[in-house]
């Protein structure tokens, strides 16, 4: 190994506290439990898994193939050793994506279930997020058909035995095109049954309107693929007048790339006027979205991944959320979110536990994962300096999810273990929650164009398909890694190992934040692709440091007299420090003389001392 030098020191924050004389604990944080007390003394863990995909033993993959081809998996498959196995990877959540019953080009009519015009569907499947009745569940997932919202309740009490607990998506913003509840309880509105069509706006209204106008469906749509036949396919589908399209189209011509199949849900936002606020009276809408949760959370849910929540006024969840809580105080909302500007406001006036850190965090990591040039670790100072500066601890972190592309993509790193030290920084900055997809754990690449879904480095959440990568693992059924290689197992046991850390120390779980180093500090040899920080309390020391760099080097860490203070450490004793990833131990004579690491190409440490 070529002896490359970094010497991490201080950061320029600790430099202004010496100035002022001002050193103490709180002042060594990032000040993320200043504004409010902490959330808990755990820390979460979260597994999404598209249930479509989790079970699926079918390993075709055809083209836009059927649900007979290409099969499904469904809530049974999900039995006592997937979730023991689950719960033994360092899991506290599971979030079932995909359960409300959506859009699709399944003929379900057998069953009681109105057929799906597929000129407004996406994928043989239909996407999870075009939802066709808030109060069923997707027939796909289940054995019994007639059985399927039995067959979730069981998946519940099921998880619920293992000491996990359940999320699932709450769509607030848009519906299926087809929307029409046939299992809501009696007495139970449907959305937009009461509507005057002959108003573009009203607050009175479900949906928005464009009136005298037919929907037209985007030209060049080809639903299903060449080979699918059905007599519903004929590019057009009746809508009069038109309703406005989910991504806050309002027009009767949406393009092929807007969310065509979906209608916008009307909170009281009259957006042809500047988005004038109609909220006195309530909506009709808001109550029929919290009797929707209501409903989902009496059946055992633990918590909602609210899907683009701020395409939703922030009133809405600051009337909601309370309210909801008020009968299930442990309920846990998170939201889709991707405007930083917007995250204190969507915590203190909405009332969410907790945000989606993409456009932040993720997207800072993913630079230096991919080792563009423009990527650096400052990009790691500005999130918790500046963007989730104050509840840092209200961000859900993650490197993968159904909208983003698979590190093991060649669209994204290539290679899982390009990732492996971004993922620990994700996993350890904060006492928020961290996120892991399935097959991420590994290294599902997603490879080939997979029907609606093309080869974009994504797996589909449009067509029915099986996980490569993932199947291995499951093994038939099994759920025991017996046909994963060498590499993928120890892709599997560094992600057990480090959900367990972060589960098992109150450092992570619980405890304060100091950055050691970002692109302002003083450094020899320093290149914006290694950084160090602290997290602590009372009882526990820990130093992590991650090497964002494709090749080998050597980083020496220096610890200031003013820290070394406050954890009552001699700067002349002797340190020893123990990576709890490896084993691997590292010993300095003196802490005055830096600490020597060696530091392996994209590689991070997680040291006690």
């Amino acid at each position: 190994m070529k002896a490359n030098y970094i010497i991490i020191g201080f950061s320029a924050i600790l430099l202004t506290l010496i100035a002022c004389g001002n050193l103490n604990k709180k002042a060594m944080l990032d000040s993320e439990n200043s504004t409010a007390e902490r959330l808990s003394d755990h820390k979460l863990t979260i597994y999404q898994l598209l249930v479509r995909h989790f079970g699926n033993k079918n390993n075709l993959n055809k083209f836009y193939g059927s649900l007979a081809e290409n099969g499904s998996g469904k809530f049974n498959d999900i039995n006592d050793k997937a979730l023991e196995e689950i719960k033994k990877l360092g899991i506290s959540h599971v979030w079932y994506t995909g359960v409300i019953e959506h859009a699709t080009m399944t003929d379900y009519s057998t069953y009681g279930i109105h057929p799906d015009d597929p000129d407004v569907v996406k994928g043989r499947a239909g996407s999870p997020y075009a939802i066709k009745d808030y109060y069923d569940v997707d027939p796909d997932l289940a054995v019994d058909v007639d059985r399927r919202i039995e067959e979730f309740e069981e998946l519940i009490v099921r998880t619920h035995q293992y000491g996990l607990k359940v999320l699932m998506d709450f769509i607030p913003n848009h519906v299926a095109r087809t929307y029409a509840s046939d299992k809501k309880p009696d007495g139970v509105v449907d959305i937009g049954a009461e509507d005057d069509t002959t108003k573009a706006f009203s607050a009175r209204n479900d949906f928005y309107y464009v009136p005298n106008e037919a929907f037209q469906v985007p030209a060049g749509y080809n639903p299903g693929g060449d080979d699918f036949k059905s007599t519903l396919k004929d590019g057009h589908f009746e809508e009069f007048p038109a309703k406005a399209t989910g991504n806050d189209v309002f027009s009767a011509n949406p393009s092929i790339d807007d969310w065509f199949e979906t209608i916008k849900l009307n909170y009281g936002v009259d957006y042809l006027q500047g988005r004038q606020l109609h909220i006195d009276p309530i909506p009709p809408l808001w109550e029929k979205m919290r009797d929707i949760l209501l409903y989902w959370a009496e059946k055992g849910t633990d918590g909602f991944r609210c899907d683009m929540a701020e395409m939703v006024p922030v009133e809405f969840w600051e009337w909601v959320i309370p309210q909801v809580k008020e009968k299930y105080p442990a309920l846990i909302f998170i939201a889709e979110i991707y405007n930083p500007q917007a995250y204190r406001t969507y915590i203190e006036q909405g009332h969410f536990d907790y945000l989606y850190d993409k456009v932040g965090l993720y997207d800072g990591l993913r630079k230096l994962v991919e080792d563009d040039s423009t990527g650096h670790v400052d990009s790691i100072t500005h999130v918790w300096k500046y963007e989730s500066n104050g509840f840092s601890k209200h961000m859900l972190r993650f490197l993968e999810n159904h909208d983003e592309q698979r590190i093991a993509s060649r669209f994204f790193a290539g290679n899982a273990w390009f990732a492996k030290a971004a993922m620990v920084v994700s996993a350890t900055l904060s006492s928020g929650p961290v996120m892991i997809y399935s097959g991420q754990e590994v290294g599902e690449p997603a490879i080939g164009a997979m029907g609606f879904s093309g080869d974009d480095g994504r797996t589909t959440i449009f067509d029915y398909w099986g996980v490569p990568h993932h199947q291995r693992w499951m093994n038939g059924g099994a759920f025991d890694g017996g046909q994963l290689n060498d590499d993928e197992r120890g892709l599997r046991r560094f992600y057990a190992d480090l959900l367990q850390i972060v589960t098992d120390h109150e450092a992570i779980r619980e405890g304060d934040f100091f950055e050691l180093l970002n692109g302002n500090t003083w450094s020899t040899g320093f290149n914006g692709k290694t950084y160090a920080f602290l997290r602590y309390t009372e009882k526990e020391r820990l130093l992590i440091v991650a090497n964002f760099e494709r090749r080998d080097k050597e980083v020496k860490v220096y610890l200031p007299d003013e820290v070394l203070a406050h954890f009552n450490l001699d700067k002349r004793t002797a340190l020893e420090l123990t990576d709890l990833l490896s084993g691997k131990q590292y010993k300095t004579v003196q802490i005055q003389d830096g600490i020597l690491l060696e530091m392996i190409s994209t590689d991070a440490l997680i040291l006690s001392f």
